[in-house]
């Protein structure tokens, strides 16, 4: 019997070790990645939003209907259609959280006056990306477009810091490292626990609702209420 328990006992490790070689080494390597971008899992919302205006609501409410609906995290360049141009649904940017949110809410496309903006101060815009003309196509899916042109027109308020106070809707920008900036909206609910608001957002995984603010360094922080 004291030998029968020992052959299943050495054939049991024998198969877990054999799953985990046979593991793909590029598997493990995306694993560790989006591990460390991107938090492990979204927390339930609580019960009871936070007060917000009508607005910003709204915007929420359509930012939040983006999840399980955008799954995937998709950045490659599309020509798009002008104005109110998208890319499928399923699956897009950190950006497009909050160009398809603005559309669904409001009727106000970023697509259109971004580019409007840029075609009258293009040399105002950040040239990272050596173009010599605006570019419908991708200019308003990029963050330091958004950024720029949020503070062109009066939405920027100070670089956030330990004492900033964020209302449901408003704007946040990041960087993540490696020269990677993102987006994402302020939601109406809280961690449980704590008084920081949770952010809607993709980062990697498609749209979730997540304890995100304090994750990375923050660069900008907009509110856009009255001001589009």
């Amino acid at each position: 019997m004291r030998t029968l328990v020992l052959i299943l006992a050495f054939t049991a490790v024998i198969f877990t070790a054999a799953i985990g070689l046979a593991k793909p080494h590029h598997w493990n390597i995306a694993r560790a990645y989006l591990s460390d971008l991107v938090p492990a899992t979204a927390i339930t919302p609580a019960p009871e939003p936070l007060p917000s205006s009508d607005w910003s609501r709204a915007l929420i409410t359509s930012a939040r209907s983006q999840i399980g609906i955008t799954t995937i995290y998709d950045g490659a360049y599309q020509s798009l259609s002008y104005p109110g141009g998208d890319v499928p649904r399923e699956r897009g940017v950190c950006t497009d959280v909050l160009i398809r949110a603005l559309r669904d809410a409001h009727g106000i496309d970023l697509q259109k006056l971004v580019h409007e903006d840029m075609r009258a101060a293009f040399s105002r815009y950040p040239a990272i990306w050596g173009l010599q003309r605006p570019d419908r196509n991708i200019d308003h899916r990029r963050v330091p477009n958004l950024r720029r042109y949020f503070k062109r027109g009066g939405m920027a308020l100070p670089m956030p810091d330990e004492q900033t106070i964020f209302l449901p809707g408003d704007i946040v920008t990041w960087t993540l490292g490696r020269g990677l900036p993102h987006i994402g909206i302020v939601s109406d609910q809280l961690v449980p626990g704590t008084e920081r608001p949770m952010i809607i957002h993709n980062v990697g995984a498609g749209a979730r609702l997540e304890d995100f603010l304090l994750r990375y360094p923050m660069t900008g922080h907009y509110r856009l209420d009255g001001k589009l």
